[in-house]
């Protein structure tokens, strides 16, 4: 329990900064999203989400510039990412429920409740769950695009009677394959520091002893 107290006293030291504030408007967004496509509000979902991503970026860019990279933001931001994720391919799901590529949108709600158990196992032991990797950024960035795309132009998009243009299917699941093989990537890369972390964790108490 103290591991646990220690851990949130420096996850909220010197925490009210723009970038953390972006990440809370980035989750708050995300229940927007998700009436906005129950409604069928397409066009107007489409928007908040990709508004939503440009958080991201801007977050990011912000923290790094005026030196505002803090604890709770670098817990903020994949958390962010992870919500944002899971909404659209739930979305998705739902939408393409009587396509078979269904079960490779379910991949990503995997990979994410793998990560958030990871994390949380890490936190119980008083460790601190690693920042987004390069490759960790990068899977979201293709994740983001990819389903953009979908949404706007996959089977019901946003855009397709507008423009009058359906990704065939064949497409569809290219482009969400190209997408799974990045976040697998990303999952593999999160693999070694995590082990890595319990070990050290592990060989600590057997010293203290």
């Amino acid at each position: 329990m103290s591991n646990i107290k220690k851990y949130l006293k420096e996850l909220f030291k010197d925490c009210v900064t723009v970038p953390n504030f972006l990440s809370l408007v980035r989750i708050l967004l995300i229940p927007v999203f998700a009436v906005l496509m129950i409604k069928d509000h397409v066009i107007a979902a489409v928007v908040v989400i990709a508004v939503a991503e440009l958080t991201d970026t801007f977050d990011g860019y912000i923290a790094r510039r005026f030196n505002q990279v803090t604890e709770l933001g670098k817990m903020l931001d994949p958390i962010a990412d992870k919500l944002s994720q899971m909404a659209i391919v739930i979305i998705l799901i739902v939408k393409y429920w009587d396509n078979a590529i269904k079960y490779l949108f379910f991949f990503f709600i995997a990979k994410e409740i793998v990560m958030i158990i990871g994390g949380a196992v890490l936190i119980v032991k008083g460790l601190k769950p690693a920042a987004a990797a390069i490759w960790g950024k990068l899977a979201t960035l293709v994740f983001c695009v990819v389903m953009v795309i979908v949404l706007a132009l996959g089977e019901n998009g946003a855009l397709c009677d507008i423009i009058g243009y359906t990704l065939p299917n064949t497409v569809t699941w290219i482009l969400v394959s190209i997408s799974a093989i990045f976040t697998l990537g990303s999952l593999l890369c999160y693999i070694p520091p995590f082990f890595k972390q319990l070990n050290e964790r592990k060989t600590d108490n057997e010293t203290k002893e």
